[in-house]
């Protein structure tokens, strides 16, 4: 499910990105691929997963420590009606907690280490979205650089320093858009821990069986995905105002047109 997952990310960086003041192509499609990496980063307490593998032994370790931690916090905090599991994979890291809590980590980390913190965030993010969603995002993100780079005013340190201010932002909505997806499958996503439902602290919320996803079956890659990234096009800046153009253009020209 990671193409999916860095899908909606990058969808719902695009769609939120006007609202933070992001307002022109480039800087959406920075913040958005973004957002798509770290969509991929709560599945790093998986020892295969995408985000694991990024940067070899490394991220493998963190991946270790990740799973200890969230085995550990498991086993002091799950209600007499939570599954007897080890509670590693889909627990710790897929909680609004822990995305709320790495946003703001990052956010403080970026202010605290100025532009190389920066750089390094955004460079997480670029790998881990390119590694699921290939290469032509690394085209387009190049792109939106460097025309951020050469139209924006001030030097590049001032322009990392306002890139900082919604790293942290890119980053939780990452985590939280992976969790509502996991949400939709059949094993769920026990997002809202520690709150208590139903007797459960680690409670999984999922739709109805019927509506539940069958995670790497045709309805994800042949139906979601591709209607994803066409709905990242056109929350594209510009890109719907300027269909919408076209087609009041071409409605006036057909009515307008003799019979």
């Amino acid at each position: 499910m990671g193409r999916t997952h860095a899908a909606t990310g990058l969808l719902a960086g695009m769609a939120l990105a006007p609202a933070l003041g992001l307002g022109t192509v480039h800087q959406a499609v920075v913040f958005a691929a973004t957002t798509a990496g770290f969509a991929l980063l709560p599945d790093l307490d998986h020892p295969s997963a995408s985000a694991t593998r990024l940067f070899g032994w490394l991220t493998g370790a963190v991946s270790w420590l990740l799973r200890r931690a969230s085995a550990i916090v498991y086993a002091a905090t799950k209600g007499p009606r939570d599954e007897n599991v080890e509670g590693t994979h889909r627990h710790l890291s897929h909680t609004l907690l822990f995305a709320v809590g790495l946003g703001a980590s990052v956010a403080a980390g970026c202010a605290a280490g100025g532009t190389w913190a920066v750089l390094a965030v955004l460079a997480v993010g670029l790998l881990l979205a390119v590694g699921v969603l290939g290469d032509w995002l690394l085209l387009a993100y190049a792109a939106a650089a460097a025309w951020w780079y050469f139209t924006a005013s001030g030097g590049i340190e001032a322009q990392l320093a306002d890139i900082s201010g919604w790293l942290g932002v890119a980053v939780a909505i990452g985590c939280v858009v992976h969790c509502l997806g996991d949400s939709l499958t059949e094993s769920g996503c026990p997002f809202l821990f520690p709150l208590p439902i139903a007797g459960e602290t680690w409670y999984e919320l999922r739709p109805p069986k019927p509506l539940r996803l069958h995670t790497g079956k045709k309805v994800e890659t042949r139906l979601v995905f591709p209607v994803v990234i066409a709905l990242c096009v056109l929350t594209a800046p510009g890109v719907r105002d300027h269909l919408v153009e076209i087609v009041r253009a071409t409605a006036a020209t057909t009515a307008g047109a003799p019979r």
